[in-house]
């Protein structure tokens, strides 16, 4: 690699529903404030594989899926100041925004009026697309580049680039801590990191998920109770208990029976996204003065608290590392809930 555009390696959908296969894709020359990152690992997330299928609306082909990397920097740009070759980084959801309006401002990129550009499947401000982490490098600019401390190894640093922060996020603007009572909905790649990050902020974390296959799981991972919804007994053993419910899962909820859980005053967030629509019952949060809401990720500036908080807990993800052959039948096992609980790609397999 050197400072000039070039190819590399990389595994892409070639169109909508069609398999991953190997192939080259283009990463720009480093410029002045960009860093080139030797990526190590790329984790796999549900939204990969919604957005390969074409089904969060038309996508960009061939599309290199991958939000979730973790690698060492390979080359910096001579006006780079925040990272130095050698160091540890990541990068999540999002390589850029728009920089000026009132969200980038605050540091909440990931709202940005202008719309932030997707790390995949994405036009960058060239109008060239944008190619994820199923590659070996990538060219990043350093504002956008995460620093992944010393405490949590690069591969289950990998996925709290997305599964991390999109819990944390929700559990830190809430306000999530000793005294509250927080529901995480369903145990997989994102519900798990909920339950590692509620139980270390020191709620009391409860499971609520189809069944209790998983419960021995989620008591290890740090959940203090552990429901299946399957039962209609839980409904209503558990209605007006907490604070915080969020849902992690990418199906629709009878939003209703959930809002039901939620105490006065308390709100229900969902941060799984159904290809579906959903319906709801407007009585449902008139009664208690509730809150159904929705959270995406987090800032740069909130993914860095994060992953400091996570290495100074010793928090990361639940992974099964995979070769990029096994890419398209992760696939198939992550829709299956065949996982426990995230499949991270070692990249110099591609």
């Amino acid at each position: 690699m050197t400072t000039n555009a070039t190819t590399v390696p990389a595994y892409a959908a070639p169109a909508a529903h069609a398999p991953l296969e190997r192939t080259t894709v283009p990463r720009r020359a480093v410029g002045e404030h960009d860093v080139l990152i030797d990526i190590k690992y790329a984790g796999i997330c549900h939204s990969d594989i919604h957005q390969a299928r074409d089904g969060w609306g038309e996508g960009i082909f061939p599309m290199v899926p991958g939000h979730e990397i973790a690698g060492v920097v390979a080359e910096v740009g001579p006006g780079v100041t925040k990272h130095k070759v050698g160091d540890r980084v990541g990068v999540g959801c999002f390589v850029d925004s728009c920089r000026e309006c009132e969200y980038c401002l605050q540091g909440l990129e990931q709202y940005c009026t202008q719309g932030m550009t997707g790390t995949y499947n994405a036009l960058g401000k060239d109008g060239e697309p944008t190619y994820g982490g199923y590659s070996t490098h990538i060219v990043v600019d350093e504002n956008y580049t995460l620093r992944i401390p010393e405490g949590i190894a690069l591969d289950e640093a990998a996925p709290l680039l997305c599964a991390g922060i999109t819990l944390y996020s929700p559990l830190a603007h809430w306000q999530t801590g000793p005294g509250k009572k927080v529901a995480i909905v369903g145990l997989g790649g994102l519900g798990h990191m909920g339950v590692k990050i509620a139980h270390a902020l020191g709620a009391e974390v409860t499971v609520l998920s189809q069944s209790l296959k998983k419960q021995e799981d989620g008591l290890k991972l740090g959940a203090d109770h552990y429901y299946a919804t399957s039962d209609p007994e839980t409904f209503t053993k558990l209605a007006g208990t907490f604070d915080l419910i969020i849902s992690t899962v990418s199906a629709p909820l009878d939003f209703g029976a959930y809002l039901s859980l939620v105490k006065t005053d308390g709100a229900l967030v969902n941060v799984g996204a159904p290809e579906e629509p959903v319906a709801l019952n407007l009585f449902s949060l008139i009664g208690g003065r509730k809150t159904l809401a929705g959270s995406m990720i987090g800032g740069i500036a909130e993914t860095q608290e994060m992953l400091d908080f996570c290495a100074a807990h010793g928090l990361g993800a639940e992974i099964e590392v995979i070769g990029a052959d096994r890419i398209n039948e992760a696939y198939e096992r992550v829709i299956a809930s065949d996982v426990r609980y995230r499949f991270v790609i070692d990249t110099s397999t591609i």
